[in-house]
């Protein structure tokens, strides 16, 4: 009963502006990551080796799921 009354609260609009802001940063850095691993001559890494970009995109992707998996958790919080 406490669980319903919980999750049927409204949230605030700046706590929803938030949400909307980390799930586009979190599109924005796992879009990067992939455009940097199937782009072939990146305009930001242009002369870099291959195997830095790809490290450099995966740490992208792997930051990018960091930071969904935190913004869950807090929203399951709130």
């Amino acid at each position: 009963m406490e669980y319903q009354k919980f999750r049927d609260r409204q949230k605030s609009p700046t706590k929803r502006f938030l949400f909307i802001l980390g799930l586009t940063m979190f599109g924005v850095y796992f879009a990067l990551g992939l455009m940097i691993i199937f782009w072939e001559n990146f305009p930001l890494l242009i002369g870099v080796d291959k195997v830095w970009k790809i490290a450099f995109a995966v740490l992208l992707i792997v930051y990018s799921f960091f930071r969904f998996v935190r913004l869950i958790k807090q929203q399951q919080y709130e």
